[in-house]
């Protein structure tokens, strides 16, 4: 057997990435400590030392430290969520159906980690990682948005996707604080959040509708019209983030 032949046979044996391999082990390792010490450097120390991942390898995965361990979490979430929704068919629902469950599902795959979550959220809502915490809330709406089928290929990519971010951002804080059954409060609010949308929208084809508005705001729709969204771009759940998104719904806390 050839140098190369042995080469193949145990290249299946190491991770793709091992930087992103240490970051799941570290981020999963880290979890049932967070409550006690937060996303911090005693957590990071804490699940270097579980998890035996030599320290160089660490630092390359999480170079800021805790802060970069609260947006992997958060990443990580996303990743659980958009494989929870692959695997659903939601073509039989409403638009706002789709979009209410996916807030919903993303809210009930973090109930078991809600300390965490807390942590992260009050982490991230410093002003220093207002940067951080939006591209993260952006990234979530994406994902909801995606799986729901959106099709928007003008401003209208944008405007979702922020709105969303602040829905999702209001109804993550107010599930923090809720404490009825079931999390009824919070489904309550976020059907709210929803209809105030809904009224938006319903606002807006109102305008469309009506000629003499529609002509009012010709000029405008027609310099909207020439705005694009990005081209697709994979994004791993490293919590790397994509440009130009990072000012979107600035100051709202991504949960970790």
């Amino acid at each position: 057997m050839t140098k190369g032949a042995k080469a193949k046979k145990t290249a299946p044996d190491q991770p793709a990435d091992p930087v992103a391999d240490a970051r799941v082990k570290l981020v999963e390792a880290a979890v049932p400590n967070v409550v006690f010490d937060g996303w911090s450097s005693e957590t990071l120390e804490r699940a270097i030392e579980d998890t035996g991942i030599d320290r160089q390898l660490a630092a390359m995965a999480f170079p800021r430290g805790g802060v970069d361990m609260a947006l992997a979490f958060h990443a990580l979430m996303d990743e659980r969520l958009k494989e929870d929704l692959a695997g659903r068919d939601l073509s039989t629902m409403k638009i706002r159906e789709r979009v209410t469950f996916c807030v919903r599902r993303r809210l009930e795959l973090i109930d078991d980690e809600r300390d965490a979550v807390r942590r992260g959220a009050t982490l991230l809502s410093l002003p220093i990682y207002a940067r951080d915490s939006a591209a993260a809330i952006w990234s979530t709406a994406d994902i909801i948005w995606t799986a729901c089928g959106d099709t928007a290929d003008d401003y209208n990519w944008y405007t979702k996707r922020a709105i969303l971010s602040s829905v999702y951002s209001a109804t993550l804080l107010y599930w923090l604080g809720d404490t009825s059954e079931g999390s009824a409060n919070t489904w309550a609010f976020l059907d709210r959040r929803i209809e105030n949308v809904m009224q938006v929208e319903r606002m807006k084809a109102a305008v469309n509708a009506n000629p003499l508005t529609r002509m009012a705001f010709a000029p405008l729709n027609r310099a909207l019209s020439m705005v694009r969204p990005p081209h697709a771009r994979s994004r791993s759940w490293t919590g790397a983030q994509e440009p130009g998104v990072s000012g979107a719904g600035g100051g709202q806390p991504a949960e970790g």
